[in-house]
């Protein structure tokens, strides 16, 4: 890819695009920004003067948004997927010295530099694929200055790459080695320390703790809610993954973008996402790599109307995806999703599961342009086919950022 700041602007007229009802549809973009979209008839005289780009009857959607993942990081942990296959779980894994705390080793160990370029080779796939909008989370460094590198390589490739990223602080994701037996002592470190400075230096976009048996107690989780509560941050949880910890009614009492995993998520728990407007993230690749049985309460997620998301959940030990459509393939046929919710799940939902619904997620005058053209005939082939990638030009922050002329 060439470097962001030497793409080719989109402004102009985009026509021979097709939505996902069929239509035929222009796009007018002027300073990176959509100024108009509709249907082709209805195109306003003045801006058929602009220059103008074909798309060539291809399908258009807005930029895809990957709204859960843990894209930096150091090593990688195929020896715990090797370890799962032989018959040892997830809760085994972490006993053993694997799981989230091996990472954590690789991570402090990695200078800023190393943990950068992994992470851009693994952005790269996603960006190729059309996403546009990603939330990177820390939780691989749990001490200070390792949280601070998490982050600060986050907000780098943003820049460099020219895509918008979301900081999500999980200081909070596991118990690092030092504090063994003080889990109290260690939320003290998040709640007092870390987290107010990595919020003053302006790298927290929100909030997200690992809220189960092996990880943080209810008691634990609230006390780190309420402190990014009085810094103003929003917050996100682990919820619900292993067991029901009735995280995800705690979550929505404060208001939560999201409750991301959620398979062993309760009515109790669906009703207070409901009132509180939370999303609730779906990430299939976890459930498939960990070869899970418990599928999320989708009907009852459906019925109460709680937007559903999809994310890869980008991790090294239980879900290593770099493909977002994937993922929406795996959302239908693990999770029953229709195609229409799947693809609202990585792109609308994702976004409002980001706290980025006024700009990302949906076309509309007014909001930057980001939008991917597809090689597709069908909407339903975003959902259908694997392997496969289908875009034929992606549009970044206004800029042309794959396809011709990019």
């Amino acid at each position: 890819m060439k470097p962001f700041d030497s793409l080719p602007s989109a402004d102009g007229l985009w026509t021979g695009l097709r939505d996902r009802d069929g239509k035929d549809i222009a796009i007018v973009v002027a300073q990176g920004v959509i100024r108009w979209i509709g249907e082709r008839t209805a195109l306003p005289a003045a801006a058929a003067d602009r220059p103008s780009r074909d798309g060539g009857g291809a399908l258009v959607t807005p930029g895809l948004v990957d709204c859960h993942t843990h894209l930096v990081y150091g090593g990688q942990r195929a020896n715990e997927f090797a370890m799962r296959l032989a018959g040892a779980t997830y809760e085994e894994v972490a006993k053993a010295g694997g799981g989230i705390v091996s990472s954590v080793r690789a991570t402090r160990e990695a200078s800023e530099d190393e943990l950068f370029d992994s992470a851009s080779q693994r952005l790269r796939s996603l960006l190729a694929e059309g996403v546009c909008a990603i939330e990177i989370k820390s939780g691989y460094g749990l001490a200070p200055e390792h949280e601070r590198k998490q982050l600060r390589v986050a907000r780098r490739l943003g820049v460099a790459h020219g895509v918008t990223v979301r900081t999500t602080f999980l200081g909070a994701h596991a118990l690092p080695p030092e504090y063994a037996g003080r889990s109290s002592d260690y939320i003290d470190l998040v709640c007092h320390e870390m987290l107010p400075a990595l919020a003053a230096e302006g790298l927290v976009d929100a909030v997200d703790v690992f809220c189960e048996r092996i990880a943080f107690s209810l008691e634990e989780t609230e006390r780190v809610f309420k402190a990014a509560q009085a810094l103003g941050l929003p917050v996100k949880l682990h919820a619900e993954q292993l067991s029901d910890m009735g995280g995800a009614a705690l979550a929505a009492r404060y208001g939560a973008l999201s409750c991301d995993h959620i398979e062993h998520l309760s009515q109790a728990g669906i009703e207070a996402m409901r009132a509180a407007g939370t999303v609730a993230v779906l990430l299939p690749g976890a459930f498939y790599t960990l070869r899970d049985t418990q599928v999320p309460p989708i009907a009852a997620l459906r019925a109460l109307g709680v937007p559903m998301a999809v994310s890869t959940d980008h991790n090294p030990g239980t879900s290593p995806a770099l493909s977002l459509l994937l993922m929406a393939n795996m959302a239908c046929t693990l999770f029953r999703l229709t195609v229409p919710e799947a693809i609202d799940g990585i792109t609308v939902h994702a976004a409002r599961a980001l706290g980025l619904q006024d700009t990302h997620g949906t076309l509309a005058i007014g909001r930057p342009a980001n939008f991917v053209l597809w090689n597709l005939n069908d909407a339903a082939e975003l959902a259908y086919w694997f392997g496969q990638r289908p875009v034929r030009t992606v549009v970044r922050q206004g800029c042309i950022a794959v396809g011709e002329g990019a």
